[in-house]
C-alpha cells in the first residue's frame, strides 16, 4: 500500500485516516519500477523509497551539473536551499591563521554535548543575535552535526513510535525524513491555503484556530500528538512570525502540554530592513520554558551547507541529556568545533563585513528574480527572508492536479533547471513551486557568453506551456478548470484577473486588465511624480 499510494484531492485527504494519509502523501512521487530488495528489511526498503522520491531531482543534478565552462548545458540547481553568494567571504575567513589550531583535546572524544568552549561561544552568540533578555547558559546548549540530526533526535526523545508532531504546510520536506526514518514519528498537517479572508490576513497564514482544528482532528482519529514544529523564518514561504503570533502559538502549545520545536536556521538571513525577526529566545517570558526548544545552525546564515553544524538550546535538562546521548551518532569533529567557535566569536567581522555583504547580495538576487517573475506576470509571495521565493504557477496547470504539477516539474528538469514543486512541501494546492535565488549572476541570468542561464530556461518552459494552454482553449473556448486561484492582493503579487474562468469573448479584456495591473505595479512613475513635485 505504501508503494502504490497516490495523492487525492484535499477534501479526501482530510477525511482519510491519518496513517493512510501519511502513506499517500509521501507515496505520491515514488520512483516508477521500484523493486523490493530481498537484502533489506521492510524498514530498509521503505527508506529506499523515501530517499528515491525526495532525491530524484538532486541525483539528476549531480549527474549533469551545470558548469559555465565545462558543462554549460548542464542542470542549474534552483531547488536546493543553499546560499552560493558568499563563498569568497567564507573561504577567506575560514582559512585565516586563527582557524588552523589543533590542540590534543580536539583529537579526542569530547563531551557528547559538544566542547565547553564551543557551547559557551554559542550561548554568547545566541544571547546577542536573538536579543535574549538575560544571558543564555552553556549548560543548555547541545551541538550536533546539523539540524536534520536535531529534528531526528528530538522526535526520538519526545515521542514514542507511532506518535505525531504538528506542523503547518507547506514546510521543508526534509523534516519528514528526519522524524520518521529513525523515530517512526508521524507528522500531522495543519493545512494552510493561499486565500485571503480579510484585510488583516495573508496567504498561507498560520492561526491558532487552524492549529486547534488539526490537533482535535488527529485526536479524534486516535493519534497522540506530542509536539508542534515552528519554522521561523518559514521555509518555503519566507514568512516571519510577529511577537504576538509567536506568543499565541506558544500559549496554544502550553494549553495542550505540547513541546514546541522552533527552527530559526534562517534568522540572520532577513535581508531587508523593513522586516524584523523576533527569536523565541528574545521573548521576555516563555509560556512553557520546559517544553520550548530552539534550533539554529551555521549552514544557511553563513553559507556553509557543507559544514554540518547545528545547535539546540533548551532549559529542560532531561531533554538536553537525552539528546546528548544520541550525539554519539551525530557528533561534530573537534577541529570543526574549533573553527565554528572562532567564527562565532568574531563579532566585528560578522557585523561589519559578512552580514552587510550577505544581505546586500541576497537582496540584489531576490530583486532580479522577482522582477523577472513580474515581467512574466507570474504571482509570488513577496517576502524578505531566506533564500527562496514561493511562486504560483497554477495558471500553467490546465486541470489543477498534483500529477500535472509533477509533469511541469519534470518539464523544468528536462530543460535543465531544477526547482522544487509544492508537493515536496506537502502544499495543499497544486501548482506552487519554490525557487532558490541565492545564486551567482551567471547562473541566474547569464553574462556573456553565458546567455541561457536559469531564469531564461524557466521563461522558455512557461512561454511554451502558455502557448499550449491558449491553443487548447481555442479548441474549447468556454471550458476552464481554473477554480481556486488566489485573489489579487498586495500579498500575492501580480495575480491578474485572466486566471479566473473566462470564455473567449472576455479573455482579451481580462488579459488587458492583467497587463495594466502588472505595468502599474512595476512602474515607479507614481513615486517619481508626487503631488508635491507637481506643485
Amino acid at each position: 500500500e505504501a508503494m502504490g499510494g497516490r495523492g487525492g484531492n484535499l477534501q479526501e485527504m482530510r477525511v482519510r485516516p491519518l496513517a493512510k494519509r501519511r502513506v499517500d502523501m509521501h507515496g505520491f512521487c515514488n520512483p516508477s519500477g521500484f523493486q523490493r530488495s530481498p537484502y533489506l528489511s521492510a524498514r530498509g526498503n521503505f527508506a529506499t523509497i523515501f530517499q528515491g522520491s525526495s532525491e530524484e531531482g538532486y541525483k539528476a543534478y549531480h549527474a549533469d551539473k551545470y558548469d559555465e565552462d565545462k558543462n554549460p548545458n548542464g542542470i542549474i540547481n534552483f531547488g536546493t536551499s543553499e546560499n552560493k553568494l558568499c563563498f569568497d567571504l567564507m573561504s577567506k575567513r575560514l582559512t585565516q591563521a586563527d582557524m588552523n589550531m589543533i590542540d590534543p583535546p580536539l583529537l579526542q572524544y569530547p563531551d557528547w554535548k559538544g566542547h565547553l568552549f564551543l557551547r559557551e561561544e554559542v550561548a554568547r552568540f545566541l544571547t546577542y543575535y536573538c536579543k535574549a533578555p538575560a544571558p543564555l547558559k552553556a549548560e543548555n546548549v547541545i551541538v550536533l552535526n546539523g539540524c536534520g540530526s536535531l529534528f531526528s533526535a528530538l522526535a526520538t526523545v519526545l515521542c514514542d513510535p507511532g506518535e505525531a508532531v504538528l506542523i503547518a504546510t507547506p514546510f521543508y520536506g526534509g523534516i519528514t525524513q528526519s522524524v520518521f526514518l529513525y523515530g517512526n514519528v508521524k507528522l500531522v498537517y495543519v493545512y494552510l491555503d493561499s486565500k485571503i479572508t480579510g484585510t488583516s490576513t495573508r496567504p498561507f497564514q498560520l492561526t491558532v484556530e487552524k492549529l486547534e482544528k488539526a490537533l482535535q482532528d488527529a485526536r479524534a482519529e486516535g493519534v497522540t500528538v506530542r509536539a508542534l514544529i515552528l519554522l521561523n523564518p518559514q521555509n518555503p514561504l519566507g514568512d516571519i512570525y510577529s511577537l504576538s503570533e509567536l506568543q499565541d502559538y506558544l500559549e496554544f502549545a502550553k494549553r495542550h502540554e505540547l513541546h514546541v520545536i522552533v527552527d530559526e536556521i534562517y534568522m540572520l538571513s532577513v535581508f531587508d530592513e523593513s522586516a524584523t525577526f523576533h527569536s523565541v529566545l528574545g521573548m521576555d517570558r516563555l509560556p512553557d520554558p520546559q517544553r520550548t526548544h530552539v534550533m539554529w545552525g551555521i549552514t544557511k546564515d553563513f553559507a556553509v551547507s557543507g559544514i554540518r553544524f547545528g545547535t539546540l538550546y533548551t532549559e529542560n535538562q532531561d531533554v538536553a541529556n537525552a539528546v546528548a546521548s544520541l550525539c554519539y551518532f551525530h557528533g561534530v569533529c573537534g577541529p570543526v568545533q574549533h573553527k565554528v567557535a572562532q567564527l562565532l566569536r568574531d563579532r566585528d567581522w560578522i557585523n561589519q563585513v559578512y552580514l552587510r555583504a550577505n544581505h546586500a547580495r541576497l537582496k540584489a538576487a531576490h530583486t532580479y528574480v522577482t522582477d523577472e517573475l513580474k515581467t512574466l506576470g507570474v504571482p509570488f509571495l513577496n517576502r524578505n527572508a531566506g533564500f527562496f521565493v514561493w511562486i504560483d504557477f497554477r495558471k500553467y496547470l490546465k486541470t489543477g492536479t498534483f500529477e500535472e504539477e509533477l509533469l511541469l516539474w519534470k518539464r523544468f528538469l528536462d530543460n535543465k533547471v531544477l526547482l522544487s514543486c509544492g508537493k515536496a512541501f506537502e502544499c495543499a494546492e497544486p501548482g506552487w513551486f519554490r525557487i532558490i535565488f541565492a545564486d551567482k549572476t551567471h547562473r541566474l541570468h547569464g553574462s556573456p557568453p553565458y546567455t541561457t542561464a536559469g531564469m531564461q530556461r524557466i521563461r522558455k518552459v512557461l512561454e511554451e506551456r502558455e502557448q499550449e494552454i491558449l491553443a487548447e482553449e481555442k479548441e474549447q473556448p468556454c471550458q476552464s478548470d481554473q477554480d481556486g486561484k488566489a485573489d489579487s492582493t498586495d500579498e500575492v503579487i501580480f495575480v491578474s484577473r485572466h486566471q479566473e474562468p473566462t470564455c473567449a469573448s472576455s479573455s482579451s479584456l481580462g488579459d488587458l486588465i492583467g497587463l495594466l495591473q502588472q505595468q502599474m505595479r512595476s512602474s515607479d512613475w507614481l513615486q517619481k511624480n508626487t503631488a508635491e513635485q507637481f506643485a
